[in-house]
Parts: structure tokens; C-alpha cells; sequence
């Protein structure tokens, strides 16, 4: 059992979000994201994705301020996107003593990879947390042009 708040597990998907707590997923577990290019160097476009980050809270960690640290990072480890954010979950009269709480959270997201290759996400609580990664491939596909 975690003696403090630590990233349970971390998700991509289509789409992520989460409803009276409890995270809803479509089209979860994909490692590899297939872009179309416009033609002619148009910009990139962005791509569509949701992030699903589930963090335990233990007995003892109740009622504390937690910061929650989101990257989707590139092969060198450069950050594309950060999220920050804190959390505090309270601990509920009936709950028994030495008992977890999980705790979800979803970020649809709209982002232009500037390039092909590798990329992960990697989530942690606190900059000093444990960190779940979940890497992923971005694809590109040339669009066609009709005559």
C-alpha cells in the first residue's frame, strides 16, 4: 500500500473524462496516432486526444495539499504541454482507517506534434513523485489532393 499520494496509472485515448468520479474512456490504450498532413505546407493540424490519470490517495495522506504534474514530452524528453494542478481529498467519516482513495482525472486535449516519432506522457504527484508513463508513436499520413 503507498504511504503517500502517488500516480496509480496513466492512459491515452480518443477521449477521456470523468463524471461523478468515475472516468470514462473511449477508444483507450492506442500507442500509435496516425496524423493526415495537409498538402503544400499547410500547418500541422492538432490531434485530438484524452489523457486518463488515476492517483491514490492513502488514509494518512487525507485532508493534504497534492500537487498532480502532467507532461506529454517528445524522444529528447522536451515538453510539448504541462499541466499542474493541486488536489486535496477529504476523508469521508465512514471511511475505515488505513483505507485508499482513488482519485480520477481526464484532459482532452488538442495538439499540433511538431513532428513524427516518439512522444509519452508521463504523470507524477509532486516533482519529487514517482512517475507513470505511458509512450506513444505519432504517425504522419500525406493527405491527398483530388484533381
Amino acid at each position: 500500500m503507498a504511504e503517500t499520494a502517488a500516480v496509480d496509472f496513466v492512459l491515452v485515448a480518443n477521449h477521456i473524462e470523468v463524471v461523478n468520479g468515475l472516468l470514462y474512456v473511449s477508444g483507450g490504450g492506442w500507442t500509435d496516432h496516425h496524423r493526415r498532413l495537409p498538402p503544400d505546407g499547410a500547418p500541422i493540424p492538432s490531434s485530438h486526444l484524452g489523457i486518463g490519470v488515476s492517483v491514490v490517495v492513502p488514509w494518512n495522506e487525507t485532508n493534504r495539499t497534492h500537487t498532480l504534474v502532467v507532461q506529454i514530452e517528445d524522444e529528447d524528453a522536451q515538453a510539448l504541454v504541462r499541466i499542474e494542478g493541486q488536489l486535496n481529498v477529504g476523508r469521508p467519516a465512514a471511511l475505515p482507517a488505513g483505507a485508499i482513495q482513488p482519485v480520477f482525472f481526464g484532459f482532452p486535449l488538442d495538439i499540433p506534434f511538431p513532428h513524427a516519432g516518439g512522444y509519452r506522457v508521463v504523470a507524477r504527484v509532486g516533482e519529487g513523485g514517482e512517475p507513470k508513463a505511458w509512450p506513444f508513436r505519432v504517425h504522419d499520413l500525406l493527405a491527398r489532393t483530388v484533381a
